[in-house]
């Protein structure tokens, strides 16, 4: 049986926990939940999957952050390549 690269998915509290918006995906999950992430201009849920080019309106204590999906991970990994997922 093949694998499909693109069958995997990117869960929106998984992807902002791994491009470094929040500590632990825990308080990804909860900031999701409380409606500070939208995505595409509509509040959602911590299972959404990602697709690229998803446009992203995070809000965390008093900063306000408008990211463009570049890239899709899962997992936290260096700083520097987290800083190339988003835009």
């Amino acid at each position: 049986m093949s694998k499909d690269g693109n069958a995997e998915k990117f869960r929106i509290d998984k992807w902002i926990c791994a491009a470094r918006f929040f500590k632990t995906r825990f308080l990804a999950a909860e900031s999701v939940e409380c409606g500070h992430i939208f995505v595409n201009n509509k509040r959602v849920k911590p299972a959404r999957t990602l697709a690229l080019k998803d446009m992203q309106d995070i809000s965390i204590v008093h900063k306000q952050y408008m990211v463009e999906v570049l890239g899709l991970f899962n997992i936290k990994g260096p700083a520097s390549l987290a800083q190339n997922i988003y835009r």
